[in-house]
């Protein structure tokens, strides 16, 4: 007596032997418009197949129980030696095309819709599901919504790809029930800044290299205050600075970001920040009395790292530091306070005189300079107007800079040339 073999299990077996008397052809020789409509008829039976592979995994349950498997995308996966989450992606799609959306389901086993177009409708389609919790509609009202969206979603398959089809997806409601569109953008707004706010992050690594990896995630509209706001500090720079590397070549805009990210934080009036252990936030920098006045060797920060004298000396300028000097025996000097910073005041003055960077040739404006020293705070400079002058953030480092010569000229700008 012969087994009966179920219809389905016999269309599928067909469909390999179909393929195994194709793989014997060599479509070398087709002509173009066969080639063609071989590709065209390839794409859509592939799809197709795994429409219908994925309609089998959504009530194949039993086959990933009997063999002690999470679910069929598991087993799947392991016998077949497959992506994972392909497996389950695939299931998914099934499971949501048998049990919600069977207009979809349908339309994708018979060639209507891409299986990729699949995916995005039933994303679009789900959320839409999910809208309905947020509004003032009864369960009837949002049964229709939810009919007509995916009607209309299936119909625009065929005249838009999944890129397009997923911006559908996202404004769907604005074609299918207008009447609620306002009050869930001001919903899914207000729970989307929650969201954001709930996920913010910031971590600082010390790369052991001189500089630290800052990794933050905060909500879309800081990053956009920040992105303006350090754009705002690169673009007047742009002329004098683009081309500012050591070697000629133009500084790569993430370089110009970094710069202008250290530039706002130096910026930044420490009066005016929040208090920090009793005090306005102080950087504590312990520095050799030599090394300061002659602008040779290294000072330690409270964290151990260590950076260059000439360095200090740039940042006695601008930052809220306190520097712990030492003599020969290491023995605290000297512990400075903001008194050395010019006040808002001075800077206006400054601005007012010089009106913009005195480098010479730069024409950086006065609101994004910096004002310096010309005689060095260290070095007993006095915080006045006579000892000040504006900086661009790029001179004011070549200033510093032991690498470069300063000269200033007659009408007390200052020119800048590089050691030989």
């Amino acid at each position: 007596m012969t087994d009966l073999v179920h219809p389905y299990v016999a269309g599928v077996e067909r469909l390999g032997v179909d393929l195994d008397e194709l793989v014997k052809l060599d479509p070398t020789f087709l002509s173009l418009i066969d080639k063609r409509e071989v590709l065209l008829l390839i794409a859509r039976a592939s799809s197709r197949v795994r429409a219908v592979e994925a309609r089998v995994m959504a009530c194949a349950d039993d086959v990933a129980d009997a063999e002690g498997f999470r679910d069929v995308a598991s087993w799947v996966a392991q016998r077949l030696q497959v992506s994972g989450a392909s497996a389950r992606r695939g299931q998914r799609l099934g499971v949501a095309c048998e049990q919600r959306w069977h207009r979809v389901g349908a339309a994708l086993v018979e060639g209507g819709m891409s299986i990729d177009q699949g995916h995005v409708v039933v994303a679009a389609l789900d959320e839409v599901c999910c809208a309905g919790r947020l509004v003032e509609a009864t369960a009837d009202e949002w049964r229709e919504v939810l009919v007509r969206a995916e009607a209309y979603l299936v119909e625009q398959a065929a005249d838009f790809g999944p890129r397009a089809l997923q911006r559908l997806g996202e404004r769907i409601l604005e074609v299918v029930a207008p009447q609620w569109v306002d009050e869930l953008e001001e919903r899914r707004l207000r729970d989307a800044e929650r969201a954001a706010r709930r996920r913010t992050t910031l971590k600082v690594q010390g790369l052991g290299d001189g500089t630290a990896l800052i990794k933050a995630r905060v909500p879309e509209s800081v990053a956009l205050r920040l992105t303006t706001l350090l754009e705002s500090f690169t673009n007047p720079r742009k002329a004098a600075e683009d081309k500012a590397a050591d070697d000629g070549r133009r500084v790569p805009y993430e370089r110009r970001l970094g710069e202008a990210f250290c530039s706002v934080l130096e910026s930044l009036d420490p009066s005016r920040l929040p208090l920090h252990g009793g005090d306005a936030t102080t950087l504590v920098i312990t520095i050799d009395l030599n090394a300061l006045v002659e602008g040779l060797g290294s000072a330690t920060l409270a964290d151990g790292s260590r950076i260059t004298a000439g360095e200090v000396r740039r940042l006695a300028c601008r930052a809220n530091l306190v520097p712990a000097v030492l003599g020969t025996r290491s023995v605290p000097l000297d512990l400075g306070r903001a008194s050395r910073l010019f006040s808002p005041g001075q800077r206006k003055a400054l601005a007012i005189r010089d009106k913009e960077c005195r480098a010479h040739g730069c024409t950086i404006p006065a609101t994004w300079c910096e004002a310096h020293h010309s005689k060095p705070w260290s070095a007993g400079g006095k915080t006045d107007l006579d000892n000040g002058m504006l900086l661009c953030s790029h001179h004011h480092h070549l200033i510093h800079d032991e690498r470069y010569l300063h000269q200033q000229m007659p009408n007390g700008d200052i020119r800048f040339a590089r050691r030989t």
